[in-house]
């Protein structure tokens, strides 16, 4: 199986950015630990603060792996653009967040992702991503 992880604007900082969310782990070391946790799936990993880039790696994914999990950070709440890439390939997606976002401020409770995607995964911290891949597994 060959998944491809997404992480949209900020996700970059995990590790220093606002840690009583998100945490004191980068996602790299993190990311690491998923390919030991998972030597079965071929992961791949991409990250960009900009949304043009997330719509063409969507759109690059189609067909071409097995499925998506996508953690579009604040785009999730405002890109139209991430909603409809994801509606226009066949590949699943899979909505991921660290935080509970239904828990934070009410703009955060909108997703432009959640109707097109296979499901939603949120407020696990970091295990929201061990668990989409157990989403595929299955």
């Amino acid at each position: 199986m060959k998944l491809l992880i997404i992480n949209g604007p900020n996700l970059n900082l995990l590790g220093k950015r606002e840690p009583g969310i998100y945490g004191d782990q980068t996602f790299e070391g993190f990311f690491k630990q998923l390919q030991e946790q998972f030597p079965s799936v071929d992961l791949s990993y991409y990250q960009s603060n900009i949304e043009g880039e997330l719509i063409d790696k969507i759109q690059e994914a189609d067909d071409v792996v097995d499925g998506v999990i996508l953690n579009a950070g604040a785009y999730t709440h405002t890109s139209i653009g991430i909603g409809d890439a994801i509606k226009a390939i066949a590949t699943p997606v899979v909505e991921v967040h660290i935080s509970n976002t239904f828990g934070r401020e009410a703009f955060r409770h909108q997703s432009y992702i959640s109707p097109n995607a296979k499901g939603v995964i949120l407020g696990f911290g970091l295990q929201s991503y061990e668990l989409a891949i157990q989403s595929f597994l299955k």
